[in-house]
C-alpha cells in the first residue's frame, strides 16, 4: 500500500471514529434528556400528591398549633370600635372610606366574598368592601400586611386550612391589606384580627373589634375567635 493510500485510510478511520464518538455522545445526551424528563414528570405528578397529603395533615391540626404562642406574638388588647353600617349595602365598585384600618364594620358591597374560600393573596383577594360584608355575617378576618415574608404568609395559609375553634362555626377568612388602603397600623404590628359584634343586650349600639399582633399566632387567633364567636354578629345566620 502506498503512502498516499495509507494516509487516506488513516483519515477515513479517524473520521469513522469521530462519527462513532459523536453517535455515542448523542446517545448519552438522549438518555440524559429522557431521564431528566422522567424526573421532571414525576416531580410534576408528585407535587400535587404531596400537597394533598400536607393539606390533609393540616386539616387535622388545630389552628393554635401554627405560628408562635400568643404570649410571644406581641398582640395588643382588642379594641372596642364603634360599629355602624348594618345592612348598608352599596353597589359593588362604590368607593367606601372606613374609619378603622383595617375595617371591622361599616357600609359594604352588596356581594360578599365566597363563604367557602378562607385564604387570599393580593392576586385573588376581593375588594375590602366585599369582605366587610362577611364581617356582618359573623366572620373573623385575619388581615395581614401584604409585605409579610413568604414563610409567615405560608403559616397563615396553614391556619386557614386548620381546625378552627367551634365558636368560629367555620367563618374565617385571611386576606392581605396594603398600606395605602387605610390609616397606618401601629408600629411593629403585621396582622389584625377583626370581628363585627351584634348589639349587646340592653344596648342600642353595636361594637366591632380589632386585635393587632406582631407575629403569626394561631393561638392568639383562637383566643380572639372564642372571645368574639360567630354567633355574636349583626346577621349571624348568613354564610
Amino acid at each position: 500500500m502506498g503512502k498516499a493510500s495509507s494516509q487516506k485510510q488513516s483519515r477515513r478511520e479517524m473520521v469513522e471514529k469521530m462519527q462513532r464518538d459523536q453517535a455515542k455522545s448523542d446517545r448519552n445526551r438522549t438518555v440524559l434528556i429522557v431521564i431528566a424528563s422522567i424526573v421532571v414528570g414525576l416531580a410534576i405528578i408528585a407535587y400535587p400528591a404531596i400537597k394533598l397529603i400536607q393539606d390533609s395533615q393540616t386539616k387535622g391540626q388545630a389552628v393554635n398549633e401554627f405560628g408562635v404562642a400568643a404570649s410571644a406574638a406581641s398582640c395588643d388588647t382588642p379594641t372596642d370600635d364603634k360599629a355602624g353600617g348594618t345592612q348598608d349595602h352599596k353597589p359593588d365598585g362604590t368607593v367606601i372610606m372606613y374609619d378603622q384600618s383595617p375595617p371591622s364594620s361599616g357600609p359594604h358591597y352588596q356581594t360578599w366574598a365566597p363563604f367557602g374560600k378562607k385564604f387570599y393573596t393580593l392576586s385573588d383577594r376581593p375588594a375590602i368592601s366585599n369582605l366587610v360584608h362577611n364581617l356582618e355575617h359573623g366572620y373573623t378576618i385575619l388581615w395581614y400586611r401584604d409585605t409579610l415574608p413568604k414563610e409567615q404568609i405560608d403559616q397563615i395559609e396553614q391556619i386557614s386550612k386548620g381546625k378552627l375553634p367551634d365558636a368560629a362555626l367555620g367563618k374565617f377568612i385571611a386576606a392581605p391589606f396594603k398600606a395605602d388602603e387605610g390609616k397606618p397600623w401601629p408600629d411593629g404590628k403585621n396582622l389584625a384580627f377583626a370581628h363585627w359584634s351584634g348589639n349587646k343586650a340592653g344596648t342600642t349600639e353595636a361594637q366591632a373589634h380589632r386585635q393587632f399582633c406582631g407575629s403569626v399566632s394561631g393561638e392568639a387567633l383562637k383566643n380572639f375567635m372564642e372571645k368574639y364567636p360567630a354567633t355574636d354578629a349583626q346577621e349571624p345566620n348568613g354564610g
